[in-house]
């Protein structure tokens, strides 16, 4: 099947069969072993955050923003999961990398992985889809050990899913990892999917204690841990403050960084005036969390815009209609495909701001092999935080 005709069926949210998704992932592999870990592009871009298999917002992304190849595209990850299309995305962002190359870059999330993938629904998804004998699941899983890492946009913009890494201080480092494998437990790679930005929002504990209101000394600052890295709440990657990001971005030359992988409820956040910006893209994550997403259009390093938008008609179609077949093979309802995806997760019961910090945390408490709570604990209490300030 040619790439046009496959992009056809795709935008018609007709699944592919399974031989072509074998095909289409061994040429795109092919592709991607060629790339670095940090691949470089030039404006203008438009910047999109996680969609999680919501395939009806991404086609309502690609009306406001522009289709492909007409509008250049960085996707930052996280294309499957928790959704219930991540076969539809995935597939429809595979074949327009393989037919427009130099128009779309896709960075690997931290839901690009087997051990995610198995928990939050894409598994699931595929085995609905084709059945239990098949192995689409296999070879979008393989494919995705292949996605580069990280993106330089006109050599002053650093873009990652997750954020920065104590085992990182320069992009050099970066260009190292051996990338091709499942993402490991801890570590750089790790770290750049999972990791997020914690601003202290100027409660200035060590300036309070001393009885001053700002840092008046190197002991002072040491004392704030808001401006290191700490442990993530999440059970993976670290949390980092804002002298982390000056530092990278000064022994790097960046001015700022671009990332993904929390929830926002306007579809973008930005933290340390200005320094690291949020992107989010899938509107009523979960179709539930009720938030806005965005894109971010950039026409120059230094001239952007915010594309906020909301979920497609389609999908507030289908969350009305419950007797709309979801399309997993079944016959089954949105709304109980919903339940069965999130089945123990209680997000309905978390506030929006509870959700946008712990989602992925909270639904480790349930049996997930080495991201289970009680394995990352065990595992963070023997990491050690070294970063040189």
């Amino acid at each position: 099947m040619e790439l046009d005709q496959c992009l056809e069926h795709l935008y018609k949210g007709q699944l592919l069969p399974e031989i072509t998704i074998q095909a289409l992932c061994f040429k795109l592999k092919e592709m991607l072993v060629k790339e670095s870990n940090v691949i470089h592009i030039s404006t203008p871009v438009t910047v999109v955050g996680d969609m999680h298999g919501q395939f009806h917002d991404m086609l309502e992304m690609f009306k406001i923003g522009g289709r492909i190849p007409d509008t250049n595209y960085l996707f930052l990850g996280d294309y499957v999961d928790r959704g219930l299309y991540s076969v539809e995305t995935i597939t429809l962002l595979v074949t327009l990398k393989l037919r427009y190359p130099n128009r779309i870059h896709l960075l690997r999330g931290n839901h690009e992985s087997r051990q995610i993938t198995q928990s939050y629904g894409f598994y699931t998804e595929c085995l609905n889809k084709y059945g239990p004998d098949s192995r689409v699941w296999q070879y979008l899983t393989d494919m995705f050990d292949y996605l580069v890492l990280c993106c330089i946009i006109d050599d002053e913009i650093f873009c990652v899913h997750g954020g920065l890494s104590p085992n990182v201080q320069t992009i050099d480092q970066i260009r190292i990892i051996d990338r091709f494998r499942e993402i490991p437990h801890d570590g750089a790679m790790a770290d750049l999917v999972w990791s997020d930005p914690e601003e202290n929002n100027g409660d200035n504990s060590a300036g309070l204690v001393s009885g001053r209101n700002s840092f008046d000394s190197q002991q002072d600052f040491l004392l704030d841990t808001s401006q290191h890295f700490q442990v993530s709440p999440r059970g993976a990657g670290y949390t980092f403050g804002k002298s982390v990001v000056e530092k990278f971005l000064r022994m790097n030359d960046m001015s700022r960084i671009y990332r993904a992988h929390q929830l926002c409820n306007e579809g973008y956040q930005i933290y340390f005036g200005g320094l690291v910006t949020t992107v989010w893209s899938a509107p009523n994550y979960c179709y539930r969390c009720g938030n806005n997403a965005s894109i971010l259009e950039l026409y120059s390093k230094d001239d952007y815009y915010f594309n906020v938008f909301g979920e497609a008609p389609e999908t507030i179609s289908y969350l009305n209609n419950p007797s709309v077949p979801a399309g997993t093979g079944g016959g089954s309802s949105i709304t109980k495909v919903v339940s069965d995806y999130f089945e123990g997760d209680n997000i309905a019961g978390d506030s929006l701001s509870e959700i946008g910090t712990n989602i992925d945390s909270n639904l480790q408490s349930r049996d997930i092999d080495v991201f289970s709570d009680t394995y990352q604990a065990q595992s963070a209490s023997g990491r050690r935080v070294e970063y040189f300030l």
